[in-house]
C-alpha cells in the first residue's frame, strides 16, 4: 500500500508511474490526498476539543477547592458538551480513516523508472536468452501424451476425484516432483536461506498484507465457515511471518525459503493453452522471501535472478529473463523478472518463476519495519519462485524425451535415483 505523503510529496511521480500500468482510476490519488487532509483537519478538531476537556477538567477541580460550585457545575456543563462532540468527532475520524484505507487499497505499486511503459506481455523485455531454441520436429509428443504413455500423470482421475486442475501423479511421476522439490530446496538452503513450513491457509489480514486482497480475491479458493483461504503460494504465509513486527537492524537481512501447494482458481482460463500443466488449479512451488534494507533491495534483486538462472542452468532447460512492462507487473510489485522455459514439442515459452521488489507497498500493509540508530522505517520485500514446478515438469519431459525414454538432467537423476523414464 502506497503512503499518502508519499502521494502527495510525488504526485508527479506517483501519476506516471500509474500511467505506465495503463491504471485508469488516476483521480485516486487526489482523492486520497484530499480525504488525508479531511481526516488531519478531524483529527485536529478532535485532539483540541481533548485538550479542552483536560484543561476544563482541571479547573473544575479548582473551582470545588475554592467553593465555587455554581461556575464548577456550569464548566461541568461545557465539559459535557466537548464528549459529545468529540464522540461525533471519532466516528467520523474512523468513517474517514477507513474510506482513505479503501482508496489506499485500490492503487497500485509504483514501478521502477527501469520499468517501461506497456499494456500487455507483448511489450515485455527480454533482457537474457540461454539459447537459440527451435522445435523437436515431426513426432514430437507434448507432455501430456508423455505422461500418459510412461504412466507419470492421470489428468481423468484428478478430474474423478476434484475437477480439472487436480492432476494425480503417479510412479516416477511422483518421484520426479518430490526430486525437484528437494533439489529446490537445497539449492536454496545452501545459499543461505531459512527453511520454513507455513501453513496452507491464512486469514483475510494475511491476505491485505501481500497485496493478494482485495486485487486477487476471485482468484483465491475461500473457506466459508472458518473465513480463510488457500494460499496461492508460500509466499502468502512466509511473508506474514513478519506482520506487526519492528525488526532490528541487526535482524537483516532476512532470507526464507518454504515449499507449499498452491491453490488458485483461475477463473476463465480455457483454451489449448492451458491444456495438461500449463494452468493448474493446485501445485507445488519452491519460494524464496526476502526482507531487506531499502538500500540493498534492488541489489538483492539482481542476486535472486542470478540464483534462479543457475537453478535453470543445472536443469540444463533453454531459457530467458523478462523485464515485465507496467501493464504487465503485479499489483503490489515495483519491478519483476519473469523467467520462462521453452517447450520444445509445444513450440512455445512457459512461465515457471516471477521474481519481485515490492520496495515498502506490503510493508507499509504488514506494518513492517526496522530500527537502525533510533530510528524506525519500513522494510523492502521481496520474492520469486525457486521453482513452480508443473512447467518445469513439462519442460523436462517434453526438451529431453528421445526413442529410448526421457533422459533426465544429471542433477536431477542423482536426487530422483533414475537416469531414465522408459
Amino acid at each position: 500500500m502506497l503512503q499518502v505523503n508519499f502521494l502527495r510529496d510525488n504526485k508527479e511521480r506517483v501519476l506516471e508511474g500509474l500511467k505506465k500500468r495503463q491504471f485508469k482510476n488516476l483521480e485516486l490519488v487526489d482523492e486520497a490526498i484530499a480525504a488525508d487532509e479531511e481526516r488531519k483537519r478531524i483529527q485536529f478538531e478532535l485532539d483540541s476539543q481533548l485538550s479542552e476537556i483536560n484543561k476544563i477538567s482541571k479547573e473544575i477541580g479548582l473551582l470545588m477547592k475554592e467553593g465555587k460550585r455554581e461556575e464548577a457545575e456550569s464548566a461541568k456543563s461545557k465539559t459535557a458538551q466537548y464528549k459529545e462532540s468529540s464522540s461525533e468527532l471519532k466516528i467520523q475520524l474512523e468513517a474517514k480513516e477507513a474510506a482513505l484505507l479503501e482508496i489506499l487499497y485500490q492503487l497500485p505499486n509504483i514501478p521502477n523508472e527501469l520499468v517501461k511503459s506497456g499494456a500487455s506481455a507483448d511489450d515485455n523485455e527480454i533482457i537474457f536468452q540461454s539459447h537459440t531454441v527451435e522445435g523437436l520436429g515431426e513426432g514430437a509428443i507434448p507432455h501430456w501424451e508423455l505422461a500418459k504413455k510412461y504412466n507419470l500423470i492421470d489428468f481423468e482421475l484428478g478430474v474423478k476425484i476434484a475437477g480439472a486442475g487436480f492432476p494425480v501423479y503417479l510412479g516416477k511421476g511422483a518421484r520426479l516432483q518430490r526430486a525437484l522439490v528437494q533439489y529446490f530446496l537445497d539449492k536454496n538452503v545452501d545459499k543461505g536461506y531459512t527453511e520454513v513450513n507455513p501453513p496452507h491457509v491464512v486469514n483475510e489480514a494475511s491476505g491485505f498484507g501481500t497485496g493478494q486482497l482485495p486485487d486477487k480475491e476471485g482468484q483465491m479458493y475461500y473457506i466459508n465457515e472458518d473465513k480463510l483461504y488457500l494460499i496461492p503460494t508460500a509466499e502468502v504465509p512466509v511473508t506474514n511471518l513478519y506482520r506487526d513486527v519492528l525488526l532490528d537492524e541487526k535482524d537483516l537481512p532476512i532470507k526464507n525459503t518454504a515449499f507449499s501447494q498452491c491453490y488458485r482458481r483461475e477463473a476463465g482460463s480455457y483454451g489449448a493453452h492451458v491444456r495438461g500443466l500449463n494452468r493448474l488449479h493446485q501445485f507445488e512451488k519452491v519460494e524464496i522471501v526476502r526482507i531487506e534494507k531499502p538500500e540493498n533491495s534492488y541489489a538483492v534483486l539482481e542476486e535472486m535472478v542470478e540464483h534462479i538462472k543457475e537453478i535453470l542452468t543445472d536443469l540444463e532447460l533453454p531459457f530467458r529473463v523478462l523485464r515485465l512492462c507496467g501493464g504487465d507487473t503485479g499489483f503490489a510489485s515495483a519491478m519483476t523478472y519473469d523467467f520462462e522455459v521453452w517447450s520444445a514439442a509445444q513450440e512455445m515459452w512457459l512461465e515457471v518463476s516471477s521474481v519481485s521488489n515490492f520496495e515498502t507497498f506490503q510493508a507499509n500493509r504488514l506494518k513492517c519495519r526496522y530500527k537502525a540508530d533510533g530510528k524506525s522505517q519500513l522494510v523492502h520485500t521481496l520474492n520469486g519462485s525457486a521453482m513452480a514446478l508443473p512447467r518445469i515438469m513439462a519442460a523436462l519431459l517434453e526438451n529431453n524425451q528421445t526413442a529410448e525414454g526421457i533422459k533426465l538432467p544429471k542433477k536431477i537423476a542423482e536426487y530422483a535415483r533414475f537416469e531414465v523414464i522408459n
